[in-house]
């Protein structure tokens, strides 16, 4: 009885899949979003994506607690995309992706961001190819997010379009 009793204490936990930190899903940034364009060139990734952030973001926060340190969205995602943190308010000095010096802050204004998260998606030479403002709903929604930028869905219908013909 007391083994029935931990499986189904525990098979929400093993249902739900490997977690890790999320800190192994964001790569260390070097302030320079030109030269990392040259590094995921060199690394044969389809381009660089960007979280948005805010600190007392409870969006952001769920985002990193329930999707972002999920094993399988970690490993889709580093396989296909350097993988950076802006915070929106932010001071830290940066070069964008045409070599400029800004802030984060700047960056992130320059960008439109006005809510958080936003995922912005950036071809190999810094255009975006695509953007996604809000929490998904899940690790399936967010790795579906990854397969349309992979597949080029993005050049063909917006995100709403494919997800509802992939269900």
């Amino acid at each position: 009885m007391k083994r029935l009793l931990w499986l189904l204490l525990l098979l929400p936990v093993l249902a739900w899949g490997e977690t890790r930190s999320t800190d192994q899903f964001f790569d260390q940034k070097m302030g320079d979003f030109k030269a990392e364009l040259a590094t995921a060139k060199q690394e044969g990734k389809k381009g660089i994506l960007l979280m948005y952030e805010l600190d007392d973001c409870p969006f952001c926060h769920r985002m990193k607690q329930t999707v972002l340190n999920q094993a399988a969205v970690q490993d889709f995602y580093r396989k296909h995309f350097l993988i950076f943190t802006i915070d929106t308010k932010g001071d830290t000095a940066m070069v964008d992706f045409k070599g400029k010096n800004t802030t984060e802050k700047a960056f992130s204004f320059d960008n439109r961001v006005r809510a958080t998260p936003v995922f912005a998606f950036y071809d190999l030479q810094g255009n975006q190819m695509a953007r996604y403002t809000g929490a998904t709903k899940d690790a399936n929604e967010f790795l579906l997010l990854g397969r349309y930028v992979v597949e080029d869905a993005y050049k063909a219908m917006p995100f709403a379009k494919y997800k509802q013909q992939a269900n």
